[in-house]
């Protein structure tokens, strides 16, 4: 199949080059011919399967068909579609696609990108003339909306890009009055990498009879991701990841630690260490964090400490190793995080630290992911601590499990030990 017989027009598949896209995958060649309908559709499929360029040429072309000519004079251009992303960088990537796609038609098509962490006056004057697509996260957008920058009543079609993130619990307070604001009669497209149980219900009451596209990874994680877990003790993970980096000659390494403040101690000690390490989180202006970015790609910077905002909407090409400092907190944010390194058949290399009381957590995770990793004890870093009796023969029996308190003390207590 070709992008030929998806029943997109002359005008904008002459913005496919052959190179850069030279057939549609899989999810492209179901998912485009389904959202030119205005049916509601709902994806799952693995990073890096072209999800964005899949929702992106069905909308150009919705646009372009109702508007073949651009808005003359003083007339404002009516917002038709909201992309809604979680991170800054993944709005950032969506626009460049989106943008580059959609460049060739001038004026007919306006894309605006909107994003926290900058200033918020550039972009409402750049709302003054309306736009056709907007990209935003949903912090900044619901401080456009409260200051009258943008006008939600008009949307025809709503994307929830990583919709497995934007429908968790971080993010309903804020999706909520999003969803308030938009007209009934919509369409939704929802697109994600993983489909976990707890979202399925809240996604269902949003979709309305949707098509459902299924994408299955064409070559297993496991066979492109090499895992591996080390045991060893929470004060111990600064010198181990020292010494891994050194004695495997690490030339460019993602951590993810739980903190920000993790973030920056750990890399501060990895640049005493004469590793170039920098941390990458929410704190951060915009620019550090393309800054940092730019000099991890160019292996200017060694290692980068990164929260969870990292894990997804970041392109890395051919990133070869990700180091959990700290475990992620479910089974599907791990799969977002190992899911940065063994991309385009690359193969990679997802290093877990487990300490003693983490270990429960860990074989929680191997039963998500249906895996199962020897932990390795590596001479010099062996964990000596024991198991807390919090946790000691737990087994997820009810009553004993860790309370929020004890999780939170848990953490502070990992964190000053880094």
């Amino acid at each position: 199949m070709s992008f030929n017989d998806l029943g997109l027009s002359p005008e904008l598949l002459r913005a496919l080059k052959p190179k850069t896209y030279a057939a549609p995958t899989p999810v492209q060649s179901e998912f485009i011919p389904v959202a030119l309908t205005g049916q509601d559709v709902w994806v799952t499929a693995p990073t890096g399967s072209g999800k964005t360029v899949a929702y992106a040429l069905p909308l150009i072309e919705k646009l372009t068909r109702s508007n073949p000519q651009p808005p003359s004079g003083y007339h404002r251009r009516r917002l038709q579609t909201l992309v809604l992303v979680p991170t800054r960088e993944l709005a950032i990537q969506v626009g460049h696609t989106m943008m580059g796609l959609s460049a060739h038609l001038g004026k007919v098509c306006k894309v605006t990108v909107v994003f926290g962490g900058v200033s918020i006056n550039p972009q409402m004057l750049g709302l003054r003339g309306g736009t056709d697509i907007l990209i935003a996260t949903p912090g900044r957008l619901l401080d456009l909306f409260d200051h009258n920058a943008v006008k939600l009543s008009d949307i025809q079609t709503l994307v929830l890009d990583e919709a497995d993130k934007l429908l968790e619990l971080g993010f309903q307070e804020e999706l909520n009055r999003i969803l308030s604001a938009l007209p009934s009669t919509r369409q939704n497209l929802f697109l994600s990498a993983t489909r976990p149980n707890s979202i399925e219900s809240l996604a269902h009451s949003l979709l309305h009879n949707p098509h459902q596209i299924r994408i299955e990874s064409a070559t297993p994680q496991p066979a492109v991701i090499e895992q591996r877990a080390v045991y060893t003790d929470s004060s111990k993970r600064t010198q181990l990841l020292k010494h891994l980096i050194k004695t495997h000659q690490l030339k460019q390494v993602l951590v993810f630690a739980a903190t920000q403040h993790t973030c920056e101690i750990v890399a501060a000690k990895l640049r005493v260490a004469g590793i170039a390490a920098e941390p990458f989180h929410g704190q951060l202006s915009q620019g550090k964090r393309e800054q940092v970015l730019a000099d991890f790609k160019l292996q200017r910077v060694k290692v980068v400490l990164a929260t969870d905002l990292a894990s997804r909407g970041l392109d890395i090409e051919k990133l070869p190793t990700v180091v959990n400092f700290d475990l992620p907190r479910s089974a599907v944010d791990y799969t977002h995080r190992i899911g940065r390194t063994g991309r385009a058949g690359e193969p990679g290399l997802a290093i877990s630290f487990v300490c003693p009381e983490t270990l429960q957590h860990w074989n929680l995770i191997e039963k998500r992911q249906q895996v199962k990793l020897v932990c390795e004890s590596l001479p010099g870093f062996e964990a000596t601590d024991e198991v807390p009796e919090l946790i000691q023969g737990n087994g997820g029996i009810k009553g004993k499990r860790p309370s929020k308190k004890d999780k939170l003390r848990q953490l502070a207590a990992s964190a000053n030990q880094a």
